[in-house]
Protein backbone atom coordinates (compact mmCIF):
# COMPACT_ATOMS: atom_id res chain seq x y z
CA UNK A 1 0.00 0.00 0.00
CA UNK A 2 1.69 3.22 -0.98
CA UNK A 3 -1.26 5.61 0.39
CA UNK A 4 -2.43 6.31 4.08
CA UNK A 5 -6.11 7.94 4.86
CA UNK A 6 -5.58 10.93 7.52
CA UNK A 7 -7.80 8.51 10.00
CA UNK A 8 -5.56 5.85 9.89
CA UNK A 9 -2.56 8.10 10.42
CA UNK A 10 -4.24 9.59 13.48
CA UNK A 11 -4.45 6.31 14.70
CA UNK A 12 -0.94 5.46 13.48
CA UNK A 13 0.24 8.53 15.26
CA UNK A 14 -1.35 7.67 18.93
CA UNK A 15 0.52 4.19 18.56
CA UNK A 16 4.32 3.26 19.70
CA UNK A 17 6.33 3.94 17.55
CA UNK A 18 4.75 7.04 15.62
CA UNK A 19 4.88 7.38 11.72
CA UNK A 20 7.62 10.32 10.84
CA UNK A 21 5.58 12.72 9.12
CA UNK A 22 7.06 14.57 6.60
CA UNK A 23 5.84 18.02 5.24
CA UNK A 24 7.34 17.40 1.07
CA UNK A 25 5.45 20.63 0.11
CA UNK A 26 7.00 22.39 -2.46
CA UNK A 27 9.43 25.69 -1.29
CA UNK A 28 7.19 28.77 -3.05
CA UNK A 29 4.13 26.71 -1.33
CA UNK A 30 5.61 26.21 2.21
CA UNK A 31 6.90 29.54 2.24
CA UNK A 32 3.64 31.22 2.77
CA UNK A 33 2.19 28.99 4.29
CA UNK A 34 0.56 29.62 7.68
CA UNK A 35 0.31 25.96 8.88
CA UNK A 36 1.61 22.23 8.67
CA UNK A 37 0.51 19.17 10.39
CA UNK A 38 1.56 19.25 14.06
CA UNK A 39 4.77 17.67 14.71
CA UNK A 40 5.66 17.11 10.98
CA UNK A 41 9.46 18.06 9.67
CA UNK A 42 9.57 19.97 6.29
CA UNK A 43 12.15 18.67 3.45
CA UNK A 44 12.46 19.73 -0.01
CA UNK A 45 10.73 17.09 -2.43
CA UNK A 46 13.20 17.58 -4.86
CA UNK A 47 15.85 16.42 -2.67
CA UNK A 48 14.87 12.88 -1.70
CA UNK A 49 18.06 11.28 -2.40
CA UNK A 50 19.49 13.83 -0.48
CA UNK A 51 17.76 13.28 2.85
CA UNK A 52 16.13 9.93 2.19
CA UNK A 53 19.08 8.06 3.51
CA UNK A 54 19.10 9.89 6.89
CA UNK A 55 15.89 8.93 7.68
CA UNK A 56 15.27 6.12 10.33
CA UNK A 57 14.82 2.43 8.94
CA UNK A 58 12.84 1.34 11.47
CA UNK A 59 10.17 3.80 11.70
CA UNK A 60 7.16 4.18 9.06
CA UNK A 61 7.39 7.41 7.18
CA UNK A 62 4.40 9.34 5.36
CA UNK A 63 4.90 12.59 3.58
CA UNK A 64 2.43 14.78 3.02
CA UNK A 65 1.92 17.63 0.26
CA UNK A 66 -0.85 20.48 -0.42
CA UNK A 67 -3.75 17.66 -1.99
CA UNK A 68 -1.56 14.27 -2.04
CA UNK A 69 -0.65 14.40 -5.68
CA UNK A 70 2.54 14.44 -7.52
CA UNK A 71 4.65 16.01 -4.93
CA UNK A 72 3.93 13.16 -2.14
CA UNK A 73 3.48 10.14 -4.45
CA UNK A 74 6.70 10.89 -6.04
CA UNK A 75 8.53 11.83 -2.79
CA UNK A 76 6.93 8.36 -0.95
CA UNK A 77 8.28 6.19 -3.98
CA UNK A 78 12.23 7.50 -3.87
CA UNK A 79 11.91 6.98 -0.25
CA UNK A 80 10.72 2.96 -0.91
CA UNK A 81 13.06 2.64 -3.90
CA UNK A 82 15.66 3.29 -0.71
CA UNK A 83 14.72 0.51 1.16
CA UNK A 84 11.90 2.99 3.76
CA UNK A 85 8.51 2.22 5.01
CA UNK A 86 7.21 5.20 3.06
CA UNK A 87 3.45 6.72 2.06
CA UNK A 88 1.87 9.26 1.20
CA UNK A 89 -1.05 11.44 3.05
CA UNK A 90 -4.23 10.70 0.77
CA UNK A 91 -5.76 14.26 -0.03
CA UNK A 92 -2.30 15.47 1.16
CA UNK A 93 -2.65 18.73 3.95
CA UNK A 94 -6.38 19.66 3.01
CA UNK A 95 -7.78 16.27 3.63
CA UNK A 96 -6.07 16.16 7.01
CA UNK A 97 -7.40 19.82 7.75
CA UNK A 98 -10.76 18.89 6.43
CA UNK A 99 -11.28 15.28 9.58
CA UNK A 100 -9.80 17.74 11.88
CA UNK A 101 -6.74 16.68 12.17
CA UNK A 102 -4.14 18.41 14.37
CA UNK A 103 -2.46 21.48 12.90
CA UNK A 104 0.25 23.53 14.30
CA UNK A 105 1.47 27.33 13.47
CA UNK A 106 4.28 27.69 11.19
CA UNK A 107 5.35 30.95 13.24
CA UNK A 108 8.47 31.87 14.26
CA UNK A 109 10.16 29.74 11.55
CA UNK A 110 12.72 31.08 9.06
CA UNK A 111 10.86 32.04 6.21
Amino acid sequence: MDHITPEQLSTLRRQDPAPLVIDVRREAVYVVAPDRIAGAMRRDPEAVAAWGPALPRDTPVVVYCVHGHQVSQNAAAALRAQGLQARFLEGGLEAWRATGGAIEARSGEPR
